[in-house]
């Protein structure tokens, strides 16, 4: 059984998390979902992709803390380990896929899986799920992008709850917070999922990927500096999006009322 499975699906990439019993992500996943991200940003026939599980019960109770407890991977500077692409999970550092990626949560998203989650661009939840950080009372923290992000997606003092005090955060809440985009029911998620990312898919590939070299770039920013660095930094996605042929196929496709054919050129 392959812990890490891809499959191509027209333009969308759905990779697919099993590693029973709670899909606990050691050094070798790891090292395999980072290849799936680099296929999803290496291919150019590929312009999104979907992350998701086996199972309905866990998405990813995150670090393997018994490949840990075998000293398979080290605590002590855990980053020198050998991750793959894209640091813990494949995802968590990979600062160069600017292509979006669609978590459609199965289920528990606990610790590290929690910290995949929030490093995807949108998140479609089932109903049941539920995000939690377990860390503090192992003697560890959450520093594989939650202690990172969580501050920047939900209110300062909620996530100090679920650091200090390990509290979990429903699916509907975390919706409420607007760090969920959208709660389902488990017999429609990837259902949902799909539609989104083909929908996404109807865009300009090069369009598409500017968002995220962007808002990668001007985080941070001011305003006015934001503009400032769109006109003189080193976007290379965006300077293309600017002169390519699909943006005159947009324009062109607009007045001609019809469809556009976007070929990412």
């Amino acid at each position: 059984m392959e812990e890490v499975t891809v499959v191509k699906k027209g333009r969308v990439l759905e990779i697919l998390l099993n590693r029973p019993k709670v899909n606990a992500i050691d050094l070798a996943t790891s090292r395999k979902l980072g290849d799936a991200f680099v296929l999803l940003r290496d291919d150019p026939e590929l312009w999104v992709g979907i992350l998701t599980a086996a199972g309905d019960r866990i998405f990813s109770a995150g670090w393997d803390l018994k490949s840990l407890n075998q000293g398979e991977m080290s605590l002590d500077d855990w980053w020198e380990n050998d991750y793959g692409a894209g640091g813990f999970a494949g995802l968590t550092e990979m600062w160069d896929l600017n292509k979006p990626v669609i978590a459609a949560l199965n289920g528990l998203a606990i610790g590290g899986g929690f910290e995949m989650a929030m490093a995807c661009d949108l998140i479609i939840a089932a109903e049941h799920v539920e995000f939690g950080l377990p860390e503090l009372p192992l003697g560890i923290v959450p520093d594989a992008g939650a202690i990172q992000r969580l501050p920047r997606r939900i209110p300062y003092n909620v996530a100090m709850e679920m650091y200090l005090l390990g509290r979990r955060m429903t699916a509907s809440e975390a919706q409420g917070y607007g760090f969920v985009n959208k709660v389902v029911s488990k017999e429609i998620l990837m259902e949902t999922a799909r539609e989104w990312a083909n929908q996404i898919a109807e865009s300009a590939p090069l369009a598409l990927q500017t968002v995220k070299e962007v808002l990668r770039a001007i985080e941070g920013d001011t305003i006015e500096q934001s503009f400032q660095t769109m006109r003189k930094a080193d976007l290379p996605v965006y300077r293309k999006m600017l002169g390519s042929d699909d943006a005159k196929e947009g324009v062109k496709a607009f007045v001609e009322k019809r469809k556009p054919d976007f070929k990412g050129l």
